[in-house]
């Protein structure tokens, strides 16, 4: 907190941090380099912190985890780790069948990649969402117009586990009974949203969900790794699928896209984020943006540019800071 008696204010009264001279129960708070007056209340995740005499008092509800899987191989797991895997095959991309006795393995989230573009990235065209462990009934959900062509495939259990499907927005959203979310933009992006109640129980792609994101390259034997090849390798559901051998950079293959990759993706960068930049770090989003613009070169390059931008604003909108950035010329 700013608020400190110091030699400046009389006593009795404090600094509040902006040159004035305040009593206690009036100090500030301090979020993200910002000073907020006392009573005033922000949004942090799912809970509410009040400013109260200087100090943050904060609601203590447990938060849904979010893992984001989109554009040309991009992960961000349910504990934010950033990395980017570009296999082609199916998928582990969350379960909660971890081979542990504490889970009993209610339902398994399947992402099929496949090539987009010449680069050799990979995009999701598929998600599979199993719900209960045997399952005999199969719908399909796709959108036969999107570039890349992605589709939603999920499973319907025998036993009752009841779901929901609705349209929000942008969005198609399935929700299970069980605590699992699944938001799908009809294109390249898909959120997967679990319940607190998995915490430390799911593996897969993306992570264990323990709010420590520097174990989660856990692989399916169990071991820990620091390579997101090997870490993704492992995580595939055809032992004859090819493994992923090296990272692919697709602006150097294609170097006469760079600088209109960069040109464009510079929007992260700009002026137009500038509430979210304290709050999110821009730098692994520009640099997936510049990755996706580069190698989507057999059409849908706006899109792959739009969806790029659209993840970071999404994680913008978790961390409370809304920024409206679509225009007519901008997506």
């Amino acid at each position: 907190t700013e608020c400190v008696s110091g030699c400046v204010c009389p006593e009795g009264l404090f600094d509040d941090g902006r040159g004035g001279c305040v009593e206690q129960e009036d100090c500030p708070c301090i979020h993200n380099n910002e000073l907020y007056s006392s009573g005033k209340k922000i949004k942090v995740d799912c809970n509410t912190c009040t400013c109260q005499k200087g100090i943050w008092k904060c609601t203590e509800d447990v938060c849904y985890g979010t893992c984001t899987i989109y554009g040309s191989g991009h992960y961000n797991t349910f504990d934010g780790k950033f990395y980017d895997f570009d296999g082609s095959c199916e998928y582990v991309a969350t379960q909660d069948f971890c081979g542990d006795k504490n889970s009993s393995g209610s339902f398994s989230i399947i992402t099929e990649n496949v090539p987009c573009g010449t680069t050799g990235v990979t995009c999701s065209k598929a998600i599979k969402m199993f719900l209960g462990v045997s399952s005999q009934v199969m719908k399909t959900l796709s959108n036969r117009s999107a570039t890349p062509l992605p589709a939603i495939l999920e499973v319907i259990p025998e036993f009752e586990l009841l779901y929901w499907n609705r349209t929000v927005g942008l969005y198609l959203v399935i929700e299970a009974s069980n605590g699992v979310m699944l938001i799908w933009d009809k294109k390249t992006t898909v959120f997967i949203k679990l319940s607190p109640d998995y915490k430390g129980k799911v593996c897969g792609l993306c992570g264990n969900f323990d709010d420590k994101a520097n174990n989660d390259f856990t692989t399916r034997s169990g071991l820990l790794d620091t390579n997101p090849l090997n870490f993704g390798n492992s995580w595939k559901q055809s032992p004859m699928c090819p493994d992923v051998t090296q990272e692919i950079k697709p602006c150097d293959l294609k170097p006469h896209r760079k600088s209109w990759a960069e040109k464009e993706c510079s929007i992260i960068q700009s002026e137009v984020f500038k509430i979210c930049h304290p709050k999110v770090d821009p730098l692994p989003f520009y640099e997936a943006c510049v990755h996706d613009a580069c190698s989507c070169d057999s059409g849908g390059d706006c899109e792959c540019f739009c969806s790029a931008v659209a993840a970071y604003a999404q994680e913008c909108v978790k961390a409370e800071a809304c920024v409206f950035w679509r225009t007519p010329d901008i997506c």
